[in-house]
């Protein structure tokens, strides 16, 4: 891992979003099943939103932009993927307006 990915994943975490932030608030200290998150955690070449190891789940929160990068988040997700983790995306208006159903989707996710 790039020391500079550390430093803009250290970035990220000190400048998180405030749909990051609504979604760490539920994540963190292990309230979803009992499993730990990590936020802006580098991967590889990536840095992505929130990840538990131990289930291989990335978690992802998209907002309009990621509309016009469809192609690089598809390469990015399949690169992912092919190294043994399941990438769960979601849009910030789902985490906004039902976090309780995104909440059941990464619970039974984590469950399998």
């Amino acid at each position: 891992m790039a020391p500079r990915l550390t430093i803009i994943a250290k970035n990220l975490r000190k400048n998180q979003t405030g749909v990051e932030a609504v979604l760490w608030n539920r994540l963190r200290a292990k309230q979803v099943e009992g499993i730990k998150f990590r936020r802006q955690q580098p991967i590889e070449n990536f840095i992505v939103d929130f990840v538990s190891f131990e289930k291989r789940i990335i978690i992802e929160v998209d907002g309009g932009q990621h509309a016009a990068k469809k192609q690089t988040d598809l390469k990015r997700d399949k690169f992912l993927s092919d190294n043994g983790f399941k990438v769960l995306r979601f849009w910030n208006n789902d985490v906004l307006e039902n976090i309780d159903g995104v909440l059941e989707i990464i619970r039974k996710e984590c469950l399998k």
